[in-house]
Formats: C-alpha cells, sequence, structure tokens
C-alpha cells in the first residue's frame, strides 16, 4: 500500500524535478546570449532591452497553451505531451543557433531563436504550472519543492556560465543548453501519465468549454483583484536590466565571471528563501503582507543602487565587485521572490478543472507586465540621457523613478485576499451550494 502511494509522489516530483531545474538551468544559455549581443554583433544597452523584453512574447499566450492542455488529450495525455513538446522547441531553437556560423547569426536571427525558444518554455511550464496546481492544493509544499528545483538549476547554471563564459564561445554554451533539452524530451517521453496519479477528469472537455471555465474563474472578484494587482505591481517598475548591465561592464569593468557569481548569490537566496517561505514564515504571516513586504525590499534596494551608482560605498571601503554580488544578485531575484507565496493564493482560489487555463494566465499577466516593463525601462533611460553605451550620468536619477514606482503599488496590495478571506469564502460557496441541494 505504501508503495503504490509513494511511487506516483516519486514520479511526480522526478518529471517536475527535471522540468523546472532545466528551465532555471536556462539562464546559462541567455547569459552567453547577451555577451554574444554585446561583443559579438555590437548591439547597444536600449537594443538588447528591447530584444530580451520582445523575446517573452510567447509567454504571453500561455492561457491558450493552458487551454490546448486542459483540453485536448493526445493519446489519453495532456500534460506529458505539452512537456514533451515544449522541451523538443527549446532544443531545436538552441542547437540552430550552436550550429550556425558567427557570422550568420544577426539580431533576426536570434529574435527568431529566441522567441521559438521562449515559445516551447512557455509550453513546457504551462504544463507543469497545472500539474502542480492540480497535485498541490493548498498546502504549497509542492510549489516549494518544484521552486527549489528551479533555484538549484539556476544556481549550477549562473555558476557555469560565469566560470566559462571567458573560456568558451557562446555558440558552446548554446550547444551544451541544446542537448540538455533533448535529454529532458527522452525523459520525459519515457513516463506515461497516468503514473502520475493526476486527478480523473473528462478528457472530451471542448476548447469552448475549458475557456468558459477560465472565463467564470476570472469573474471571482478575489481572482481578478489578485491578478489585477500582481501583474500592474511588475509593469510599473521601470526595468533597467540592459543599462546596469553595461554600466557594470563598460563603466565599471567588472568581470564576466564576477556577473555569474552574482546570479548564483541570487539563485542561492531564492532557495533560502523558498526554506524560509515554506518554513515558518507562511505560518506566521499572510500571503498580502509577504507580498507587500517584498515589494519594500525591493525599493529599498534600488534606493541602495543610487548610492553604489554615486560611489558611497566605494567611498567606505565596500568594492564594486563585493556589492555587486550582494545586492545587485538579490534585486534580479526579489522580482521573482512574490510568485511563490501569489502561486499559493491563486492555488487556493483556483476552481478544480481549470488549474493549467488559470496557471498559464497569470504567469501570463507577468510576461506581458515584464515586456511592458522592459518598454518603459527603455523610455526612462532615453528621458534621463543614458541612450548612448557609455552615458550614465541620469542613471541616479533613473534609480530614483525606479524606486517610487516601486512602492505605488502597495496603496492597493489590498487586492489581494488574506488567508482568512479565502476561507470564508470558499465557506460561503460550500454553504451556498449545500443550502441549493436542500431546497431542490
Amino acid at each position: 500500500m505504501v508503495g503504490s502511494d509513494s511511487k506516483p509522489e516519486v514520479t511526480q516530483k522526478r518529471i517536475l524535478g527535471i522540468g523546472y531545474w532545466v528551465q532555471g538551468f536556462r539562464c546559462m544559455p541567455w547569459m552567453a546570449v547577451i555577451f554574444f549581443l554585446k561583443d559579438g554583433i555590437g548591439v547597444d544597452p536600449s537594443t538588447i532591452q528591447l530584444l530580451l523584453s520582445s523575446a517573452n512574447l510567447p509567454m504571453v499566450a500561455k492561457p491558450l497553451y493552458g487551454v490546448l492542455s486542459d483540453a485536448l488529450y493526445f493519446s489519453g495525455q495532456h500534460r506529458i505531451p505539452y512537456i514533451a513538446f515544449g522541451a523538443f522547441l527549446q532544443a531545436l531553437s538552441w542547437l540552430a543557433l550552436a550550429i550556425l556560423s558567427p557570422s550568420s547569426i544577426t539580431i533576426f536571427t536570434m529574435a527568431l531563436s529566441l522567441l521559438l525558444s521562449n515559445l516551447g518554455a512557455s509550453i513546457a511550464e504551462v504544463a507543469n504550472d497545472a500539474i502542480v496546481a492540480e497535485l498541490g492544493s493548498s498546502s504549497g509544499e509542492l510549489q516549494s519543492f518544484v521552486w527549489i528545483a528551479s533555484s538549484a538549476g539556476g544556481v549550477l547554471g549562473n555558476l557555469l556560465g560565469g566560470l566559462i563564459i571567458n573560456r568558451v564561445s557562446p555558440q558552446k554554451m548554446f550547444l551544451l543548453f541544446g542537448l540538455l533539452a533533448s535529454l529532458q524530451l527522452f525523459l520525459t517521453i519515457m513516463v506515461k501519465e497516468s503514473s502520475l496519479n493526476l486527478p480523473k477528469r473528462v478528457s472530451d472537455n471542448g476548447v469552448r468549454k475549458q475557456l468558459s471555465q477560465l472565463q467564470i474563474a476570472l469573474k471571482k472578484p478575489a481572482i481578478a483583484r489578485s491578478i489585477t494587482w500582481f501583474a500592474l505591481s511588475y509593469a510599473a517598475i521601470p526595468a533597467l536590466t540592459g543599462t546596469m548591465f553595461f554600466y557594470q561592464t563598460e563603466h565599471l569593468k567588472i568581470d564576466s565571471s564576477v556577473l555569474g557569481i552574482s546570479k548564483v548569490f541570487g539563485q542561492v537566496g531564492m532557495l533560502v528563501w523558498s526554506l524560509v517561505y515554506n518554513g515558518p514564515l507562511k505560518r506566521v504571516a499572510s500571503s498580502r503582507k509577504i507580498i507587500a513586504g517584498l515589494q519594500v525590499v525591493m525599493a529599498l534596494f534600488m534606493v541602495s543602487d543610487v548610492l553604489f551608482v554615486k560611489g558611497v560605498y566605494r567611498s567606505i571601503g565596500v568594492p564594486d565587485g563585493v556589492y555587486v554580488v550582494i545586492f545587485s544578485g538579490l534585486l534580479e531575484v526579489l522580482f521573482f521572490f512574490k510568485i511563490l507565496p501569489f502561486s499559493v493564493v491563486i492555488a487556493r482560489l483556483c476552481p478544480a478543472g481549470c488549474e493549467g487555463s488559470l496557471m498559464a494566465f497569470v504567469m501570463s499577466a507577468i510576461a506581458l507586465a515584464m515586456i511592458v516593463s522592459g518598454y518603459l525601462g527603455v523610455a526612462l533611460a532615453a528621458c534621463v540621457g543614458m541612450s548612448p553605451a557609455n552615458e550614465f550620468s541620469g542613471l541616479p536619477k533613473a534609480l530614483i523613478v525606479q524606486a517610487i514606482c516601486t512602492v505605488v503599488p502597495l496603496y492597493w496590495s489590498s487586492c489581494i485576499p488574506n488567508d482568512n478571506e479565502h476561507e470564508h469564502e470558499h465557506e460561503n460557496e460550500e454553504s451556498s451550494s449545500s443550502s441549493k441541494t436542500k431546497s431542490e
């Protein structure tokens, strides 16, 4: 009896662990992409920002992938085939970049490959997120497991990328991830979906019916308000990723290995965060307070960046490299810390039958918000006079604006319901449905 119960759990964690670990490891080829664009093609910061932001466009269509995954079955399976297809598209895109001659890779070629890679990653993530939503319930344990798997992949990917970026060509890094995605494809097709012990569901639900269920879920005030606020909390912050990358590498001459270690430090922070959240934190604080608190911490880190750019830390003996490793590494991942408590909120609110669609809609809203954030960052950089690659005099002003934009959404953080409000809502729904049954 124990063996039959534990075997599905082992298979679940194996397929989810591999999937989320590979997605975390994607940071390694993406690090190579940035250096290839800067050094190989000679792209300026604003163009890099636009390209990287636009590459996320396939992720905006995640609700469509979620509806298809919920409604369309292949040989009685509706999760494993999508994970496999997503891994195939990623392997194809990165292997294509690896075998092309460097002189033939243009911005257009890179953009197409990145779009194809993100399309595959989006499809795979939707299927994986749906499995987590179906099996994770409201405890948050499975969410924390996949968070740890993704963070572990990120730690290794950033560490490896930082160590080898100056030793091997970016195309060899593309090749490495392409082979890894191929391995994920092989391991995924070896798994039968029945071994995951997913909740039984009618397999002939059409796309129209699935869309109708998603629409009903989104009409729930608690769900609609939560997703709207969460997306706006990202979109309102102008991203300065490309500008800060050029400032650190071109102006401060920080070595690429230091940037790699910085990202590793951030990923370790994500691992620690998942353990802290799944341990004492979620027992003593509501999801709303945790998310709002993280928003405040992000703003404080941005103010700290202002002091860094003005040379305050340097004047008191803190090396630039040390600051970049600790503060820049943590600030980059702080943007994603909020996703863990918010995913638990959505898992509590999500109606049965549209887990894949709703979780995909959430990630789509975040992706769209990040794209808007990237475009706003380009506009902000231009407004403060940072268009040239070597002009950073307006960076402190841009960082102050960024910090202000980060705290503004806090005035509407009540849009996210407290944990006890979830329970009362479900109790009201159950009581109303039972009263209807009795009256009938």
